[in-house]
């Protein structure tokens, strides 16, 4: 018996660390562009990734976090958005179309990467890792609908999640910028 507490402590805390591992960190993936991006380049940075739309309800909040870039972009935090067309089809545009769309309508100068799936049966394995507690570390989260937003720190760890319904420069995020 006591054999079997101490092989199943040593599993636990192996997960445990293997999950504690897994960051940001570790993902390379392509952008608006179809340039790769390694995202150990953002390590020291605290991120806000962010799943985007071009007709969706929320898509004015793409002038906030662009704001929110001009104010606190730099050195020490950033903005990646995610172009996904998971929620009723809100994004139907190829790339060059999206990254059209949000330079001309919105000036947008914070990365933005190639669409892809952030639910369902073809997620992205970063959005896997976002969602996930027994791969990020510290919850299960959902992606609900366009601009749900993951809060990640300067290691790479997912810090936290802010709903779509919430605004970009809203009171949560721009305490995890400052702070």
């Amino acid at each position: 018996m006591k054999k079997f507490i101490i092989l199943f402590l040593l599993l636990c805390s192996h997960s445990f660390l293997q999950a504690q591992t897994q960051n940001l960190h570790q993902f390379k993936m392509k952008d608006i562009d179809g340039k790769e991006v390694d995202f150990s380049s953002l390590k020291g940075k605290k991120v806000l990734i962010v799943n985007t739309a071009s007709k969706c309800g929320n898509t004015p909040q793409y002038a906030v976090l662009e704001e929110l870039y001009k104010k606190y972009g730099g050195d020490k935090f950033t903005i990646v958005g995610f172009p996904a067309n998971n929620f009723m089809r809100q994004e139907p545009g190829t790339n060059a179309e999206i990254k059209e769309f949000c330079t001309s309508k919105y000036a947008v100068s914070f990365l933005m990467m190639e669409k892809i799936s952030v639910k369902g049966n073809d997620i992205d394995p970063l959005y896997k890792w976002l969602t996930t507690k027994e791969l990020n570390g510290k919850a299960d989260y959902e992606v609900g609908w366009n601009f749900s937003k993951f809060l990640i720190d300067e290691n790479g760890n997912v810090a936290g999640h802010v709903s779509p319904s919430k605004s970009p420069d809203c009171e949560e995020i721009i305490n995890f910028i400052t702070k």
